[in-house]
Formats: C-alpha cells, structure tokens, sequence
C-alpha cells in the first residue's frame, strides 16, 4: 500500500504549476487569503498563521500554485491511509484575480490525477461552505458529486458556524471526463 510521498510533487499544467510551499510564499499567500472575497470563506490569515499552518504542518501536502510566474493561490491534499477509508482530499483558495478563469479547476484536475495515477486513491473528497456556490459550481464540473450535508461543520470568519458540503469523485469517473 502506498505511504506518503517522501517528497511533494511538482505538477505541470498547461497554465498552472503546483510546486511545494516555500518560505518565498508566505507573504503572498497571506495577501491572498486577506483579500475579502477568499478571507469570506478562509478567515484570518496572516504570515505568521500561514507558516504554522500551512508552511510547517507535517500531515498534509501544501502546494503553492503558480500562474505566469506570479503565485496565484494555495492547493492542499490530503490523505487518509486507514487501509479500509483510505481516500484523498483536497482544499484550495484562488486570488480573486483568477476567479472565473479555469486556472483553479486545471489545478484540481492536476491534483486529481496526482492522487488517483500516482497515489492510487479510488476516491477524492472535497469539502466547500454549502453557501460557497462558486466553488460547488467549479466542483460539479470537473465530477465531483454532493455526499450530503455537514451540519454547522465550520466556524466562519464572524464567528458562527455554518454548515459544509461533503462531496466526492471516483477514479473511474474522473477517468470518465
């Protein structure tokens, strides 16, 4: 059974690179997720949170994603290897910039790939705010399907806790698109 990969993969798209998180990131993400259509759904972030969360957390695979050069947002894949719910899922954020441009769903689709052929996942989750229409919309498109409903599964920026919406792609229906 695979384990974690020793090192992060560096994933080439037509328009997007995904490469590791390195320090040279931080102050650009942090600006990212500042900007108020991401903060909505992200919260607050500054350097500092960044390097402890997402720089120097050892559990999951940040990858800075890149688009003409510039960093344009953050892909983060996880992995469970409990043998009998083993799976991969994904989180990311996209400057507001790139919003509506296809970059986020050629980066997921590079990250799909990643965990079904290289990885050998049968199954990918992903995870947005029920309200986050954008990103369920984005989600739909590239296979994912609504699991169901995870009551006030997160707390939101002012504070209160909204619900999640559980979704999921098969290898064989990715493989499928």
């Amino acid at each position: 059974m695979p384990t974690r990969p020793p090192d992060p993969p560096v994933l080439r798209g037509e328009r997007v690179l995904l490469r590791p998180l390195e320090e040279r990131d931080v102050a650009a993400l942090a600006a990212i997720l500042a900007e108020p259509e991401v903060a909505r759904w992200w919260g607050r972030w500054d350097d500092g949170r960044v390097r402890r969360e997402l720089l120097s957390y050892e559990g999951d695979t940040p990858l800075t994603m890149e688009v003409g050069g510039e960093v344009a947002g953050l892909v983060v894949i996880s992995e469970e290897e409990e043998p009998d719910y083993r799976h991969g899922a994904l989180d990311l954020f996209v400057r507001t910039a790139d919003h509506g441009t296809g970059v986020a769903r050629e980066a997921l689709r590079l990250a799909i790939a990643y965990l079904i052929e290289a990885r050998g996942h049968h199954r990918v989750t992903i995870d947005p705010a029920a309200a986050n229409e954008r990103a369920i919309r984005a989600y739909s498109a590239l296979g994912f399907k609504p699991v169901g409903v995870m009551r006030r599964y997160e707390r939101g920026p002012g504070g209160d806790w909204r619900d999640g919406l559980l979704m999921d792609l098969l290898a064989d229906e990715f493989a499928a698109l």
